[in-house]
């Protein structure tokens, strides 16, 4: 898929990897509708995108709430008459233990809220952006690209159950839409980022920073632009589908 004059959208796409993602790939020519619930943060994404000289609308979405998300698809396809490729972006987190004791006792465990505002955003949110835009895509005629963004804690995370759960099954998802929609000229990927150095990560504590450093072969974190550049180079590559891209300086070796 050529990036000039594709549309693509990318999902939490006001801040962190996906205004990345958003800008490098309006870089390219593309033209991006750009998803997520912070206004502000989304007109100054779209603006950055089209300083980078690609065409960008907003839509502000969330992701966890079907009418929405399938209003949103449907006004993307109206707007720009086309939709050739998604990345599912958006996420939050809400760690914690399963269970924490001291002297035996237990003093707390994760609250079923934690588990759930993670799996309504994380999971739920990526299924019902990748079936709005497939149908969108499939009504269109013009086949498409579905991005999945994961995590190497997809492979288990202290303190993350409910993110670690929900990275797993959005990898899991990856290989299930390559088989179900090859027929319609719709390729599924995904990506798990290892350590990237975003905002929120530079905000971290210097000594926690260092110790998440240590532990990375490369000895450095990752930059926004990395991931970015993982996502063209699949929208690009005709024959990539169903697959899962890990980007973490070989920390999972």
């Amino acid at each position: 898929m050529k990036l000039q004059d594709s549309v693509i959208a990318v999902t939490g796409a006001g801040q962190g990897l996906g205004r990345a993602m958003a800008e490098y790939l309006a870089a390219r020519g593309a033209r991006l509708a750009l998803i997520d619930l912070v206004p502000e943060k989304l007109e100054t994404a779209a603006i950055a995108c089209r300083e980078a000289g690609g065409d960008s609308r907003i839509y502000v979405c969330n992701v966890a709430r079907e009418d929405e998300v399938d209003a949103t698809f449907a006004a993307i396809a109206r707007d720009f008459g086309a939709l050739n490729g998604v990345i599912n972006n958006a996420g939050i987190l809400r760690d914690g233990l399963l269970i924490k004791t001291k002297d035996g006792e237990i003093t707390q465990r994760m609250e079923l809220a934690q588990w759930q505002a993670v799996i309504d955003v994380n999971l739920t949110g990526v299924f019902l952006c990748g079936r709005a835009a497939a149908s969108q895509m499939i009504a269109l005629g013009n086949g498409g690209v579905i991005i999945n963004i994961a995590s190497i804690s997809r492979a288990g995370n202290m303190g993350q159950s409910n993110y670690s759960a929900a990275k797993a099954g959005v990898s899991a998802l990856v290989p299930v839409w390559a088989k179900e929609l090859a027929r319609y000229g719709i390729r599924c990927m995904g990506i798990a980022p290892g350590f990237i150095e975003t905002d929120m990560v530079a905000s971290m504590k210097p000594e926690a920073l260092e110790k998440m450093t240590a532990g990375i072969p490369l000895k450095r974190m990752g930059q926004p632009e990395e991931i970015a550049q993982t996502a063209a180079f699949i929208f690009e590559n005709e024959y990539l589908s169903g697959r899962m891209i890990e980007v973490d300086g070989g920390l999972r070796l």
